[in-house]
């Protein structure tokens, strides 16, 4: 249901953005007096679209946006005290939590899950029923998936509730409380992908706008390699929105509202596109598959969040 509600309202916010949600007019008796917005969130937002698409924004408008990193808990939380204007999460608010209540969620883009390990690692493909048992700790050697017969180290997020590790347990299993069989753990997504990067051991999984400026090796996952065609077209299984989060009661809401509308706008997707990233209301279907293959995971999972 959450899925389909994103869906309803990006269908609602697509017809408002079209009449009000254009690009920041040009003529100079409009324009504002110069501000600075600071914005905090995941690294994966910041490296996807948020740092191609502030420095454009800046350029044509004149506002000025401090980034700052820190996690999608971050994005959401301080945007909710208000000690960040606006942010980016790669997940949802949790529901009941106090800290996350009354926050707008924007969905900007698609990004996707991507499986990355050591470049001189020989395997290619996993699927994902293999992912499922090397999070769980039955795949524990990488001679069980096809790879030379050393044992798996599974590095992952230290936090269920980071933007990677709540979107792992979520899309994979269907239960955001599913420990993993960490060999170790990690604060951030950059520690995570570097570690990766020097053992021919280990295996993560990290948004793929991040991994592919790493020197990593990115896996297909049931055959089908995350890039930008697949993810789109909804064939790479692991894919999830992109937020900008901001608080309505915000001082700068109106700016906030005027990088949003150039976000959508079509000078704003081509940054994206450009970045291979998926603008999200080039690929508004992808909300209605990915509440089908939800609703299909959580009836056969112990801890599901619907049935």
């Amino acid at each position: 249901m959450r899925y389909l509600t994103l869906y309803l309202f990006s269908i609602v916010f697509l017809f408002h953005s079209n009449s009000v949600f254009s690009e920041p007019a040009n003529s100079e008796a409009e324009k504002p007096e110069p501000v600075t917005l600071n914005w905090v969130g995941c690294g994966i937002s910041k490296k996807s679209y948020m740092n191609q698409l502030a420095q454009a924004y800046t350029k044509l408008s004149g506002v000025k946006i401090n980034i700052q990193g820190g996690g999608s808990t971050r994005g959401i939380r301080n945007v909710a005290d208000q000690t960040a204007d606006f942010g980016g999460s790669c997940r949802y608010y949790l529901p009941g939590n106090k800290l996350e209540k009354g926050i707008g969620f924007e969905p900007v883009a698609w990004d996707a899950l991507a499986i990355i390990v050591h470049p001189n690692n020989p395997v290619d493909n996993l699927t994902t029923l293999q992912i499922k048992k090397i999070y769980s700790g039955k795949l524990t050697n990488w001679k069980q998936v096809g790879g030379p017969n050393k044992p798996i180290k599974l590095f992952t997020r230290k936090s269920k509730i980071s933007g990677v590790g709540y979107s792992i347990r979520l899309l994979i299993f269907s239960d955001i409380e599913k420990e993993f069989a960490s060999t170790k753990t990690f604060k951030s997504s950059g520690p995570l992908e570097k570690a990766i990067q020097s053992d021919e051991d280990a295996i993560a999984i990290t948004g793929v706008s991040s991994a592919r400026l790493r020197k990593v090796k990115i896996l297909s996952l049931n055959d089908k390699q995350p890039d930008y065609k697949s993810i789109k077209s909804g064939n790479y299984v692991l894919y999830r929105p992109l937020y900008i989060t901001y608080n309505v009661k915000s001082s700068r809401i109106q700016e906030i509202k005027d990088f949003i509308r150039f976000t959508h706008s079509r000078k704003g997707r081509n940054i994206m596109k450009k970045n291979n990233v998926v603008p999200y209301l080039d690929a508004l279907p992808l909300v209605m598959i990915q509440s089908r293959q939800s609703l299909d995971s959580q009836r056969e999972s112990k801890h599901n969040l619907t049935y």
